[in-house]
Formats: C-alpha cells, structure tokens, sequence
C-alpha cells in the first residue's frame, strides 16, 4: 500500500496509529518531532504525512509549512492529527499546506477514508 510518516511526540499515539495503519497493509515511517519529521519527510519521501501540532520545537504547523513549500516535498500530502478542535486552528492548518485536519480521538474508519481519498487523489 503507502508508506506513510507519523510525526507525534506521543508514543501511545504514535504507536495506535502504527497498529491500525500496519493492518491495513501500510508501511509505517515515525518522528518524534516536527523538525525530525521535515528530516525523514526530505530524506525518505513517503506517499503521505499524519502530523501532530503541539510538538516540542518545531510544531506541526511549521513543519507542515516546510514541507508543503519545499520543492522536494510539497507533492506529499499533509494530514494534521490533533486535540486542537478551533476553527482557527482548521483555517491555520490549511493555511500552510495541509490536505486535511482531523481531531483525536479519530475512529479507524475515518482515519483510513481520509488517507484513502489523498492518495486516490496524489495518484491520478
């Protein structure tokens, strides 16, 4: 399937993403940060990004930022996964690059559905 990079300083959370994901047959990339997630995102550019926002250093909306502007990367979609449930913070998200924006807790079926509709769409 993907091979998709999760950026999250959580490792409880970074792991049930890895459990639901690897399931259904994705390879499973992990920064613990977003300035580790830029690096590995340049480095092993995989099909699609899940991207905390509260992160030590770098946040996710830098991070998604830099990676959505930079030539090397900006094709990779950026999905935001996070706690922050403002619409400020939706507006902001999309405001620097990101594809979507989802709000933990998110159920597997729509987690999958979201990825499912960017990589259908990152393929044609």
């Amino acid at each position: 399937m993907a091979r998709i990079l999760v950026v999250d300083d959580s490792p409880t959370e970074t792991e049930a993403f890895r459990a639901v994901l690897e399931k259904n047959g994705h390879e499973v990339l992990n920064a613990e940060n977003g300035a580790d997630g830029v690096a590995v995102a340049r480095q092993e550019r995989p099909d699609l990004v899940l991207m905390d926002i509260v992160m030590p250093g770098l946040n996710g909306f830098q991070a998604t930022r830099q990676l959505t502007r930079s030539p090397e990367t900006k094709h990779i979609p950026v999905i935001i996964v996070t706690t922050k449930d403002q619409e400020t913070d939706r507006v902001w998200g999309k405001r620097q690059g990101a594809s979507g924006y989802l709000v933990k807790p998110v159920s597997e079926t729509r987690l999958l559905s979201e990825i499912g509709a960017l990589l259908t769409t990152a393929d044609e």
